[in-house]
């Protein structure tokens, strides 16, 4: 029976953390250099937890699909990163960051984690600083801040619109460091495709050479997944082409829990999908919210030009709903309300779907010279793809799959269900609950992989048992055998259709029944749908080429076979969940408003799944206790 014990420490909220780190068992210097560890994916969590294990002494081994770190999905991350510097004397604090966090997230987050992320966040600023991150300063020389959506105050540092890739850069000059010290071994142009399980530890993977196709098994002491997450399950969404489930799909299978699948963050600023055979979408970032201001016509299907439709006839719809928050309401709220006013016939753009981003006012205000310094290279991106100048007529948006706040579930140490399997990052499902706040991601990816997992794993370390583990293991031949067998029968397949032709249906079928909003019969219409568009699947896939050679359609398939499957779970996830909480919107439980009814007698709990051979996934709960920040009301008006 698996257990779900989440080993929160005892005591205040404000010292658990402190706590934790002292009650910890160390490992010494010199048992550090016999330790091995393998840290999958380079992103933010990867790069920066394979760099500062490496510091510390233990042999790192990390892997990513890219030709190299430096293309990890982190870089899109645009607008910013948060942290309770309170520089700007707004009244910031790690206490408000951690209340904004809880309730950001509808009150499905558990409240020891994110304190912790929230006190970690400060050491983030001075880190990043250090590796010579360049953010925006003020006139004086001081980091500047601005507002992200969920919040009063400013504590989102940014540079420009390229965060995500500044940050990524400093943590990627850190694991150069160490690779160069030979404390990292990095292995570039590789994926994982199963885990390796000795004794009920995770011990190794199994990977494959994207280039030359060769099937191999690394074995160590502890497995860290930092993989991040599976919005491109909906086929289109903003998340980079490459991002998919399998590492943490796989880990599933061999007995990892997976918590919360169906909290799918539709991120409001979006560009619009333009073409059928689009294969994926375009993040605007949040922070143009700060200036822009979302509006529609009035009127149904009025289609003057923006310019030619007069301010009494806009409808500042978000400014209108929710006046205290205004265009900086949270992000699943803000999706929502943008597809209400699409769905009354008011959209803009080719097919209504879309609102304006109007930077009118602040151009006005402030001058073009102001607001090229603040989102310059997002106005650039903007018009390379769509070929219209924002600077002169509004952006149109519209909403996209893009974070997942589900993952595998882990304990207060960052430890799967499986002892020595590591989760951390967006694949883990640790601090967000229902909705991410927008900035919170770097923030989680950085917190776990330089201040937390470094802690956390040590204790493992010093008290584990470990009996020899190496590639000719009985599991890690078992772990190869599955893998290569499931190569094979993509290859053997005889079909006539692609995988992105799969690909595409099942996203479209997700987005129309699990996507920003559900009911009871949709979801059970997609959970019949599924298996016969998977069984069809594996009937009728082509895959050209061989296993033993470069081949991206061979790749790309065994996602979609993943993919194919993870769905179900992400179903059966909204199914049960009979409540409307931050992303997870479920049609039947709204107010007469139409804002979203929780039910906390019910479901104040983390879903976990455990996958079952043949059968229904099971369903384990964590029950969520909230002693500092009690439920209420989620209301941003």
């Amino acid at each position: 029976m698996m257990k779900l014990d989440p080993k929160i420490p005892p005591g205040p909220l404000e010292t658990k953390w402190d706590r934790r780190r002292f009650s910890e068992k160390l490992v010494s210097p010199n048992n550090k250099r016999k330790i091995r560890v393998i840290v999958v994916g380079t992103g933010l969590a990867g790069a920066s937890a394979a760099s500062t294990l490496g510091q510390l002494g233990y042999q790192v081994e990390c892997f990513c699909f890219q030709d190299s770190p430096r293309r990890a999905h982190s870089i899109a991350a645009q607008g910013g990163i948060n942290a309770a510097k309170n520089y700007q004397d707004d009244g910031d604090s790690v206490g408000r960051l951690f209340y904004d966090t809880i309730k950001g997230g509808d009150f499905r987050s558990r409240e020891a984690n994110v304190y912790r992320l929230a006190q970690v966040s400060t050491q983030i600023i001075d880190q990043c600083v250090a590796l010579g991150i360049p953010f925006a300063r003020e006139y004086g020389g001081q980091l500047a801040n601005r507002s992200f959506g969920g919040v009063q105050v400013s504590r989102t540092f940014y540079c420009r619109g390229q965060t995500g890739q500044q940050l990524l850069l400093g943590a990627y000059s850190a694991l150069c460091w160490q690779i160069e010290r030979g404390q990292v071994t990095m292995r570039p142009r590789t994926e994982m495709l199963d885990l390796v399980v000795v004794d009920g530890q995770a011990r190794g993977i199994v990977v494959r050479d994207l280039v030359t196709g060769q099937m191999s098994t690394h074995t160590a002491h502890a497995v860290v997944l930092a993989t991040g997450g599976y919005s491109n399950v909906y086929y289109l969404s903003t998340n980079a082409s490459g991002s998919n489930v399998t590492a943490t799909y796989r880990a599933w299978k061999q007995g990892a829990a997976f918590a919360n699948p169906c909290f799918t963050q539709i991120h409001p600023t979006a560009i619009p999908p333009g073409d059928v055979h689009q294969a994926k979408l375009t993040l605007m970032s949040e922070s143009l919210r700060n200036d822009g201001r979302l509006w529609v016509p009035k009127m149904a299907r009025d289609h003057r030009p923006p310019e030619d439709i007069p301010a009494a006839e806009r409808d500042y719809f978000l400014e209108r709903r929710y006046p205290r928050f205004g265009n900086l309401t949270p992000r699943d709220l803000a999706s929502r309300a943008v597809k209400a006013v699409c769905d009354e016939g008011r959209g803009v753009g080719p097919g209504g779907h879309g609102v304006y981003l109007d930077f009118a006012d602040v151009l006005h205000q402030e001058g073009l010279d102001v607001v090229r310094e603040r989102y310059g290279n997002l106005f650039e991106m903007y018009q390379r793809i769509t070929g219209e100048d924002a600077y002169h007529a509004p952006m149109r948006i519209y909403p996209a799959p893009h974070y997942t706040m589900g993952g595998l579930w882990v304990d207060y140490n960052l430890m799967s269900t499986i002892p020595g399997l590591f989760v951390i990052g967006e694949a883990n499902f640790a601090d967000h609950g229902a909705n991410r706040l927008g900035a919170s991601s770097l923030m989680q990816g950085l917190a776990d992989g330089y201040f937390i997992l470094p802690y956390t794993i040590g204790h493992y370390l010093a008290t584990a048992k470990f009996t020899p583990v190496g590639e000719d293991h009985q599991k890690s031949r078992a772990a190869l055998q599955r893998a290569t067998a499931r190569i094979s029968r993509l290859l053997n397949s005889k079909g006539c259709r692609t995988a992105a032709s799969f690909h595409r249906e099942l996203g479209q079928l997700l987005w129309n029944h699990c996507g920003m909003s559900r009911n009871e019969e949709g979801l059970k219409l997609a959970l019949t749908s599924i298996p016969a568009l998977r069984e069809e699947f594996w009937r009728g896939v082509m895959v050209p080429g061989s296993g033993e050679a470069f081949n991206q359609e061979l790749e790309y398939a065994g996602r979609v076979a993943d993919y194919l499957e993870f769905a179900e779970l992400l179903c059966h996830d909204a199914l049960h969940r009979e409540e409307s909480c931050g992303a997870h919107f479920r049609e039947e439980y709204q107010t007469d408003a139409g804002e979203p009814q929780r039910d906390d007698s019910r479901f104040a709990h983390v879903a976990a799944w455990e996958y079952r051979e043949g059968a229904s996934p099971a369903l384990h709960k964590e029950p969520l206790l909230f002693e500092f920040v009690p439920p209420t009301t989620r209301s941003y008006q």
